[in-house]
């Protein structure tokens, strides 16, 4: 296999999630100007988000990624103050 191949769909993967993280931090600004709670808006991502991993992945495979998940919170990774290197 082509070793640039795989840095080109890590890059693809890489702005797709960038232009995903700009649609979530939209819908957030527009549901915090409706007056809606951070609590509440966070609640109902998460919610829409397993909801649409179970149907992609199943209840095991999101279980998974639930793990992995709570690995990288544990690690400080979503930290609002975590410092990127």
């Amino acid at each position: 296999m082509d070793p640039r191949r795989n840095e080109i769909d890590d890059m693809i993967v890489h702005e797709k999630m960038q232009a995903a993280l700009e649609y979530q931090n939209e819908a957030w600004a527009d549901g915090m100007a409706d007056g809606i709670e951070p609590e509440i808006i966070a609640d109902a991502a998460i919610a829409l988000a397993l909801r649409e991993t179970i149907r992609i992945h199943g209840e095991h495979g999101a279980e998974a990624i639930l793990d992995a998940l709570k690995a990288r919170l544990l690690a400080g990774e979503f930290s609002p103050g975590r410092k990127l290197q």
